[in-house]
């Protein structure tokens, strides 16, 4: 019974997430399934397990409610003053627009190695990218899967030195630096992102035999081409360099210090740590900072900047509740006995260590539906047991990571139902293509790279 309901609500709650079921209420009915068919305490379940735990809803929502409401209010003064549109049409000249996925995808993985939150990257690039599409006449829903390639995939887990939190989880649990695994990682990143470009240009130009185009969402609001108002694209750009570089900065300035000036007390140096200590509350200044910026730019953002600015404040909550009721269905189900069996059982199995190591991180992953808190996972409870096995800490460090982004990218991930939400598309209209950008070739991808470390050892 325990098996069948935990492996049932899984499947129930991505049939429902494809169905285009609300993911708040799926969440929530997938949730009590678990905890009825585990023998879980309801009260406990609901209000602790769901709601407060270490993988609860709420945890996560109060985490992360002020990096996303500053991502939507950015997001949607980038959108309202047309300066993301100018942008857009500067590089449309540039690179022409037929190249947008290339664009997008090589953006979104700038500002992902370069430290940039995944979540400040989709609000950020959004508003920009419909501008792309509508120019190249592409579907939205291959925007959709050029964001998850370039902000969700190579960088995260593959790239040496990123500072994700996954190769920071990693590099904590076993005591390696950030660029563990080197020649692994970046074989394994150049296959994501040479294999996730391939599909997506196949895919536009099978749209573009079928005649489908580039659809607008309820939300979203679009100038027409050639229509006046645009702000010259340098000062459009402005506010996203301010963004990035209040981000990436404080990092860049932390390697020329020794750690006696970083001890000093000074009030620059008591800035300067407190920025590289906040992984969620310093993007979030940079983005008000550069939501700030822009208002100061655009006038027509400064004739009613409180309530372009409120109505950004808006766009966050969907996103955020959608994406915390699925990460809290994962943190009832980290609590059943059931997980912690089948996390055991692959531990125990007869498979070659490597290929062992995968299948439990991918596991875990897939279970909770997400990649930082399956691998956060598999470092406290797994690791010991493979280091113990001969795997080496640089090469567990890497293959570890990559294969923590593979199947936690299921329809129920929160970052995919984030994305989806922002985007204002359905599972059904973009999955498929999100699907094959963050699961298939990133598992490939994982697989051949182990197999060439199997066969070389």
């Amino acid at each position: 019974m325990e098996y069948a309901g935990l492996l049932g609500a899984v499947v129930l709650l991505i049939w429902l997430a494809l169905r285009g079921v609300d993911i708040i209420f799926a969440a929530l009915l997938c949730s009590l399934l678990v905890i009825v068919t585990n023998g879980l305490p309801l009260a406990e379940g609901l209000t602790q397990y769901f709601s407060f735990g270490p993988l609860g809803a709420f945890t996560f929502a109060g985490k992360f409610f002020l990096l996303f409401a500053a991502g939507a209010m950015f997001g949607r003064v980038m959108g309202d003053s047309h300066a993301a549109a100018s942008i857009a049409m500067a590089l449309v000249r540039k690179l022409g627009a037929h190249r947008a996925l290339w664009i997008t995808t090589l953006a979104c993985a700038l500002l992902t190695y370069g430290g940039v939150v995944v979540f400040v990257v989709i609000f950020a690039m959004y508003p920009l990218g419909l501008k792309l599409l509508q120019e190249a006449d592409i579907p939205k829903r291959l925007f959709c899967a050029a964001l998850a390639l370039g902000a969700g995939t190579f960088t995260l887990t593959a790239l040496p030195g990123t500072p994700s939190i996954h190769n920071v989880i990693a590099s904590v649990a076993l005591g390696t630096d950030l660029f563990a695994g080197f020649w692994i990682g970046l074989a394994g990143g150049a296959m994501m992102f040479f294999g996730g470009i391939w599909y997506l240009e196949r895919q536009r130009l099978l749209a573009a035999s079928r005649g489908e185009g580039f659809v607008p969402g309820p939300r979203d609001q679009l100038k027409e081409a050639g229509e006046s108002g645009y702000p010259h694209w340098i000062t459009a750009c402005l506010p996203l360099a301010a963004v990035l570089l209040t981000i990436i900065l404080p990092r860049v300035f932390l390697q020329m210090f020794t750690p006696e000036d970083l001890a000093s007390g000074s009030a620059f140096m008591r800035l300067l740590s407190f920025a590289n200590s906040q992984p969620v509350v310093w993007p979030s200044v940079a983005l008000f900072s550069g939501t700030l910026l822009a208002v100061i730019l655009f006038p027509v953002i400064r004739r009613h900047p409180l309530h372009v600015v409120g109505a950004g404040a808006q766009d966050s909550i969907m996103p955020l509740i959608n994406t915390a009721a699925v990460i809290g269905f994962g943190g009832v189900v980290t609590q059943t006995a059931v997980f912690a069996q089948s996390t055991q059982w692959v531990l125990d199995s007869s498979l070659p260590p490597l290929l062992s190591m995968f299948f439990s991180v991918s596991l875990v992953s897939a279970i909770t539906g997400s990649a930082s808190g399956g691998l956060q996972i598999f470092m406290q409870t797994m690791a010991p047991a493979y280091l113990e096995m001969g795997i080496a800490p640089e090469t567990l460090h890497r293959i570890a990571t990559m294969a923590s982004g593979g199947f936690d990218s299921l329809p129920h991930c929160g970052a995919i139902i984030a994305m989806l939400t922002i985007t204002q598309l359905s599972h059904k209209e973009a999955y498929r293509d999100v699907g094959m950008i963050t699961v298939v070739i990133p598992v490939i991808s994982t697989v051949l790279i182990m197999g060439v470390i199997m066969l070389m050892s």
